[in-house]
């Protein structure tokens, strides 16, 4: 639910670009999506589809940027990449870790034509 909340900030952001530069369209949008995010990218571009449908961000192209995702165990505070998507420390078999990098969904840059 907060990625769709953030996927509608990210239209926000167009829209009040696209009102502010009448002169340039948008033409890319950049957006950092992390690993572990609720979300893909086939799923956000389905979202993105039905909010821009019939507005003038209607025929921006998405670009997406992975961001590996990284957590810390714990119990013994090693820091590792989870495989498939599992928390489970490769070091002491520990469940409980903290996730540093990987949930993340935000806006990275709006490309015009101009660009």
């Amino acid at each position: 639910m907060r990625e769709l909340q953030i996927l509608q900030s990210i239209f926000d952001q167009v829209l009040h670009r696209v009102q502010e530069d009448k002169d340039k369209r948008v033409t890319h949008l950049r957006v950092a999506l992390g690993e572990l995010s609720e979300l893909d990218s086939a799923s956000i571009q389905t979202h993105w589809n039905e909010l821009a449908k019939d507005t003038p961000a209607e025929h921006v192209q998405l670009r997406f940027r992975l961001i590996s995702a990284e957590v810390q165990c714990m119990a013994c505070f090693r820091t590792y990449r989870p495989l498939e998507n599992k928390i489970l420390c490769p070091y002491c078999g520990s469940v409980g870790a903290k996730i540093l990098t990987g949930e993340e969904c935000f806006l990275e840059s709006i490309e015009t034509d101009n660009d």
